[in-house]
Order: C-alpha cells, then structure tokens, then sequence
C-alpha cells in the first residue's frame, strides 16, 4: 500500500525561510519521520508543474515527499500512482483534500479537525485525529482477513477428507464407511465450533512486517488451495486407515472407528490450521482460548454420543477395545505430526 504524507503543513511554523526552504524543510522532517530513503526524490509543486505527464508518470514511484502542492497537484499524483498500479491511501482534513480523497483507494479524513465535505469524501475517518490509528485498522484489517483464511482452510480440508473417505470406499466396492448421520453430525458439531473459534485467533507475528497483498489475489492463492487439498486427503486417508483395521472385526466397529478417527482428526487439524508456517509448539496451544473451548465442547458432543447408550444406538456405533480405540487416536494424532513436518519443511526451503 502506498500511502501519502503531504509535508506542506509544515512550512508556516518551520521555515522562515520562504519559498526558498520550504522543500528542504519538507525532506529534514521526511527523513527524521523515516518516510524518506537516500536514493528518493522530492519534489515541490512548481517543479511538478514543470513535469510533463510522462516524465511524471516514470519518476513517480521513486518520488517520496511533495512540499506545498495545490489541490490539483494532489489528485495528480493520485492519478499517476492508480495508474501504476499502486493501492493508494491519502490523508486529508480540509475542503481542498476532497477531490483526492475521492479519488484515492482509501481516503483517510480527521474525524475532529476535518471538514464535513472531507469527511463526506473519504472511505476511512479518524476519530481521534491520531495516524497512528491507521497502523492499528490495518493490523486489524489483515487479522481478520487471514482468519477468514484460516477458518476457510479448516473447513474446507474437513469436508474434503470426508468426501475422500466416502468417495475412494465407493470406487473400491468397500461399504459405506459412515452413515448420513454421521456426516451430518460432524458438519454440525466438529467443523463448526472450531471454524468460529478459528475467526477469533490473536494476530499472528510477523503479520504487519508482510507485503501487502495485491487486490486481485483470490482468497484461496498462494498455492492455499493446493494445501487444502492435500490437508484433505491427509485426513480422508487416516479416516479409511482405520475404516479398513476396523473391518476386520466387523461393519458396524469399522464404521465406530471411522467416525472417531475423523472427529478426532478434524479437531486436532483445527490447531494446525491456526498458523501455516510456524509450529504449533512455537504459538503455544492455549493462546486462542476461544479454540480450545470449541474443541472441548466438540469433544463432549462426541464421547456424549459414543459413550451414552441412546445416543450411541442412534448413530449405530458400538464401544471399542481400548487397542482399538487408541488407535483411532494415534491415526488422529499423525494430522499433527505430518502437519508440523510440512511446516518445516516449508521453513526451511523459503
């Protein structure tokens, strides 16, 4: 995102010096500021009305301060950066700002000092009046979005293992490995209480030192689909691992284990979810305590279901051995291992 910084505000207080330091003045400040590098430009607005479009249009990303520019200036450089391709942000309080507020991606008014045809122009208004705020939307702003993310990742990797686990027992002439109720019970209980708890995960390190992402990128790239897919297949094939260890003792203990493993499996891939590169150990299990609550009441939906003998006929499951049963567990447990595994590999070949 590129965002604007009109330093000309300065030059009343600052510069004594007339027009003949008001630019200077501009750059002194820009590079205590930290907005301005050794290798940008400045410019000032005569100079820029010396510029023609062209020569404009080539210097522009490399051009960091405009000092004492007119409202026409202002919806010129806004103009120029769209033109770029740049997502522009520009900041504004006064009747003047307007056209460049409208013009600009996201204009940003002062909500005190502002005037109501600022305010009326903009897409953002600060209450407070303190641009620090902006730092603190735009940390919220990409919280959200790499929630929305992460919580489309679960579900979407959850519903994609069971059609795996469904679709592959077919293909091979196996029995149906789960009953409708099944399916209908998981979606409703095991994928959703994680999947809201997952909207409500604290934000990520690191997450403000990223680069912006460009508006054209679907919320499913940077291969994010590809790694559903395979996060699906991961939990449809330990769902089938155990449909086929429980088949030799019989139907209905197969279709117990099946249920199981892929409840389990689903939840503890809840927490995978909540990062794509750093491990799980590093995050810290108890840090979205909205998850865990999740889980937990999904974990009591599920053993209230296996344990309690009406609910348990209704699903048609039966109680396991306990070597049976661990097993359902350890093959839950792998979505952890195989993910945390992926994750460093991942690290190391960035």
């Amino acid at each position: 995102m590129t965002i604007f910084h009109f330093l000309q505000v300065f030059h009343a207080s600052l510069c004594p010096l007339g027009h003949v330091g008001y630019k200077e003045t501009a750059m002194a400040i820009a590079r205590e500021l930290g907005i301005m590098a050794a290798d940008d430009k400045a410019l000032s607005g005569a100079e820029l009305d010396a510029l023609s479009e062209e020569r404009f249009s080539t210097e522009v990303e490399q051009i960091a301060v405009y000092a004492r520019v007119s409202p026409s200036h202002k919806v010129r450089i806004v103009k120029a950066l769209k033109e770029k391709g740049k997502i522009v942000a520009m900041t504004g309080d006064g009747v003047n700002d307007a056209p460049a507020l409208k013009g600009a991606d996201i204009g940003c008014a002062m909500g005190i000092t502002g005037t109501d045809v600022a305010k009326e122009a903009s897409d953002l208004i600060l209450t407070d009046d303190n641009f620090s705020t902006i730092v603190t939307a735009v940390k919220e702003g990409r919280t959200i979005y790499d929630n929305i993310r992460k919580a489309v990742t679960f579900l979407l990797s959850s519903n994609i293992g069971e059609i795996v686990t469904l679709l592959v027992a077919i293909l091979v002439g196996w029995k149906a490995p789960l009953l409708a109720i099944h399916i209908l019970w998981i979606n409703l209980i095991t994928d959703s209480f994680p999947a809201i708890a997952l909207g409500l995960e604290p934000s990520e390190k690191g997450l403000m030192t990223q680069k912006p992402r460009q508006p054209e990128t679907p919320i499913l790239g940077d291969g994010l689909a590809r790694l559903i897919i395979l996060q699906g297949v991961m939990i449809g094939a330990l769902s089938l691992t155990a449909f086929r260890i429980g088949q030799q003792t019989d139907l209905v203990t197969a279709r117990t284990m099946t249920f199981i493993t892929l409840s389990l499996s689903q939840l503890i891939h809840s927490y995978n979810v909540r990062s794509r590169s750093l491990s799980l150990f590093k995050l810290g299990f108890f840090k979205n305590h909205y998850l865990n609550l999740g889980v937990m009441a999904s974990l009591v939906s599920l053993f209230t279901v296996y344990f309690v003998p009406p609910f348990r006929d209704i699903f048609k499951l039966t109680l396991l051995s306990w070597t049976s049963f661990l097993t359902c567990v350890g093959l839950s447990l792998l979505t952890l291992v195989i993910m945390e595994s992926v994750k460093s590999r991942y690290n190391v070949t960035k």
